[in-house]
């Protein structure tokens, strides 16, 4: 009989697999039992079954399966595994999972795939992932602003030099933020079809969405949040309050 309830049931074996490694690593932190389980949504019992067999067999007592990979295959991701780190960047905050922070940037995610697969990426081969996983923020759409020559001058010319003098005077930090939707049925890229038929993507009816709320620095450094709710006034100021806690100076 399974250990967990509800949907988390019908969670693949890698899914489940990194909750597990990830609830154990809670408890090793000093997390209570009962706080783990509420956070992971699974049973008290589940969560003392994980540790006891953590502490009889260690980390491969938790495995699935086996993780043996071919040679040149151990810097890649399975299907199932880039679903679970997916699903656990959209569920939780890093320090949920026992890593600094509150938002996730690229180095973060890289830090989770280690701690679950002894898998290591750079921020590149982390951003392939998010963009795989449509998690990857799009350029903005310039056509508005640009249909108004003066305003894209003003823009560069005076109010950005006057933001950036301001914040080398007052020794601060400039960020860039946007908030985006992301749906699970979205299809950006093109394909291959016959001159005059439009090829057929087939996808499932069961689509879900998620929305996304992101800073980046004028270095390229992104900080960014995923919630399931819509965009208001508190989804903002919990986002600005995340963020603030990345910096020791006025951002």
């Amino acid at each position: 009989m399974s250990d967990l309830a509800g949907d988390a049931r019908t969670w693949s074996p890698d899914a489940q697999e990194a909750v597990r490694l990830l609830a154990v690593s809670a408890l090793v932190e000093g997390r209570d039992r009962a706080e783990v389980a509420t956070l992971f949504k699974v049973s008290v019992r589940a969560v003392d079954n994980w540790w006891a067999r953590w502490r009889a067999g260690g980390r491969d007592a938790l495995l699935s399966r086996p993780r043996g990979r071919r040679t040149g295959d151990h810097q890649v991701l399975s299907e199932a595994e880039q679903a679970a780190v997916r699903q656990a960047v959209l569920d939780h905050t890093p320090a949920d999972l026992g890593l600094s922070g509150q938002l996730w940037t690229r180095r973060l995610i890289g830090e989770l795939i280690f701690k679950l697969y002894r898998i290591r990426f750079t921020e590149p081969g982390v951003g392939k992932y998010l963009k795989r996983w449509g998690l990857t923020f799009q350029r903005p759409d310039k056509r508005a602003v640009e249909q108004d020559p003066e305003a894209v001058r003003v823009w560069h010319e005076e109010t950005w030099p006057a933001i950036r003098a301001k914040a080398k005077a007052e020794r601060g930090e400039v960020l860039f933020a946007d908030q985006v939707g992301i749906r699970s049925d979205q299809v950006t890229g093109r394909t291959w079809g016959a001159r005059g038929s439009t090829p057929v993507v087939r996808r499932t009816g069961n689509r879900f969405s998620v929305n996304a709320m992101s800073a980046i620095s004028t270095k390229g450094r992104m900080h960014f949040m995923v919630f399931t709710e819509s965009f208001d006034a508190r989804v903002m100021c919990r986002f600005l309050a995340r963020l603030v806690g990345h910096f020791d100076h006025k951002v």
